[in-house]
């Protein structure tokens, strides 16, 4: 047994409708009873790429004692399902940058002599959960090459997605960026956000009172220090106490980090004014 993150399933608020089933190519979670169930800790990644498929909000995920996850027993039964639960299975490590469960995956499929259409090198065309809208894009080059028009100020934006539970810290736009980390009511605050700020950054937004789960945070911001190599991470919250809680896993991120950035802290306040900037030690 060892201590790791596995998912949750309440069973007061499970219907058995099955909506994770299809989104757990694992194949860690069946209906029993009327109830979803986990029915092997192994099969479990932990990655919660069924959680946002529940309508019931009965699936967290949770630290506890559990068997280690084998990627062979999984890819063992993934197999069965056919070449889109493969595929799903690859882009699902790929997208959360689990290098080490997908090598051992590719190397399962190689001595298996089983051929799927996955570039490892590339970007996936989906999301782990299949979300069209999660897909990841780089539009950077588009944006820096749009042409200055009179009245219309242009987005800064140059990537997709920007929610922090979204984004892949493998992303190829994060690789040795400047990257800004901001809380969701900055923008609407801050008139001249796009120019004065997102410009030259990538974005990752994230509200640390409402969101859920805020320890995959912490992990994709200490993956961006060490595995992106970013050059820099601004967090950019409101004046308002419960956006103190980003700050503070930017800070414990980069405490847990192996590498040393700058990290820079602005505070907005709430009539769309900067109240204090000031570098993080």
């Amino acid at each position: 047994m060892t201590t790791r993150k596995i998912i949750k399933i309440n069973e007061d608020l499970c219907n058995g409708c099955a909506a994770c089933i299809p989104n757990c190519p694992e194949g860690a979670i069946q209906v029993i009873d009327g109830k979803a169930r986990l029915i092997s800790d192994i099969f479990c990644d932990g990655l919660g790429a069924c959680i946002g498929h529940c309508p019931q909000d009965a699936i967290t995920t949770e630290e506890r004692d559990a068997a280690p996850y084998e990627e062979k027993k999984v890819m063992e039964n993934i197999i069965k399902a056919g070449e889109n639960t493969i595929l799903a299975h690859l882009n699902h490590l790929k997208d959360h940058g689990e290098t080490t469960y997908l090598n051992q995956a590719l190397a399962f499929l190689k001595e298996q002599n089983i051929s799927v259409p996955f570039k490892k090198e590339h970007e996936s065309s989906h999301h782990a959960c299949g979300c069209p809208g999660a897909k990841t894009m780089d539009f950077s080059r588009e944006t820096k090459e749009k042409k200055t028009e009179s009245c219309i100020r242009h987005s800064h934006l140059g990537q997709w997605p920007v929610q922090l539970h979204l984004v892949s810290p493998t992303a190829s736009y994060f690789q040795g960026g400047d990257v800004l980390l901001v809380a969701d009511c900055v923008a609407y605050a801050l008139g001249d956000f796009h120019k004065d700020h997102l410009q030259g950054h990538h974005l990752a937004i994230a509200c640390p009172k409402l969101d859920s789960n805020l320890d995959s945070y912490l992990e994709k911001l200490t993956s961006l220090i060490n595995d992106a190599q970013i050059k820099s991470l601004t967090v950019m919250t409101m004046e308002v106490p419960c956006c103190r809680g980003l700050l503070a896993l930017a800070q414990q991120a980069k405490t847990q980090a192996t590498r040393k950035i700058p990290l820079k802290s602005i505070v907005v306040g709430i009539k769309g004014t900067i109240l204090k900037e000031e570098t993080i030690a």
